[in-house]
């Protein structure tokens, strides 16, 4: 999900991808409609998505494209996206492996460039140059991202937020995540406008709207990159919090499905 010069994030996301792929939400299809409609086209001839994961944000584009592909450089992650594009039947989506600073792919041949999840995890400015590099003129670029917890119950959110919050302390404190980087990603819009690749930049916000349970609000912490390192570290549920985050699930949420309410935010460049 990130450049080649940081290969600790690379080294997160290993080993829950079908916990990902089952628990994370799917971008929303309106997003599809707006990209294609801003890059003057009315089927895209190229879509590349970087920092694919386990394909969630290229799935989306499957009969609305000619071509599809996937730049993911985790081995676990882009195998799973290729488990769930033969499970569904997709064709035209290839993933490959890559970075965010090298794609493989020609130069000008992409309508619309998508970082969906991801570009937190990637070095800004040389990312930018490859996306430039291989966008033809008038080509868009979209980094979409939601805010988390989804909206659906308050309590439940509360629970949730104090969870992750705890989490990323113990995260630190124990030191499991040396060589991790990221960046803010409500600073992505002033990057991408100063970057010098694009001629406009805006931000678009859309809502998604799924279900979820007491199963999937747990779920949904699992998914989370430092929930992960936790577990694969040796730490327990019940050392993590995610028992008592588990408890206050079934409490506020129980297993019968309810309306969820993911929001993205998408900043768009314009080649």
């Amino acid at each position: 999900m990130m450049s080649e010069n940081l290969p600790a994030n690379v080294v997160r996301f290993s080993g829950f991808a079908d916990t990902y792929d089952q628990y994370r939400p799917s971008p929303p299809a309106v997003m599809v409609d707006v990209l294609t409609q801003l890059a003057r086209v009315s089927r895209a001839g190229l879509v590349v998505d970087i920092g694919s994961g386990t394909g969630l944000s290229t799935r989306i584009w499957s009969g609305r494209a000619e071509r599809i592909v996937g730049i993911e450089p985790n081995p676990d992650m882009r195998h799973q996206a290729q488990v769930e594009a033969q499970k569904l039947g997709l064709v035209g989506i290839v993933n490959l492996e890559g970075t965010s600073t090298r794609t493989g792919l020609a130069d000008c041949t992409a309508d619309v460039v998508t970082c969906v999840q991801s570009l937190h995890w990637m070095e800004p400015e040389p990312t930018f140059a490859e996306i430039a590099r291989i966008l033809r003129p008038g080509g868009i670029f979209a980094a979409c991202d939601c805010d988390w917890p989804p909206t659906m119950n308050w309590e439940a959110e509360a629970a949730y937020s104090a969870f992750m919050s705890a989490a990323h302390e113990m995260e630190i404190r124990l030191g499991v995540s040396v060589g991790v980087e990221h960046c803010r990603k409500e600073q992505h819009l002033e990057r991408i406008k100063a970057s010098g690749h694009f001629r406009f930049a805006k931000e678009i916000t859309f809502h998604q709207v799924e279900s979820g349970n007491a199963q999937r609000l747990v779920g949904l912490a699992k998914s989370q990159g430092g929930v992960a390192t936790l577990t694969k570290h040796g730490l327990t549920q019940q050392e993590i919090g995610l028992t008592k985050l588990q408890d206050a699930a079934v409490r506020t949420l129980g297993s019968e499905p309810s309306p969820w309410y993911f929001s993205y935010r998408v900043r768009i460049g314009i080649k």
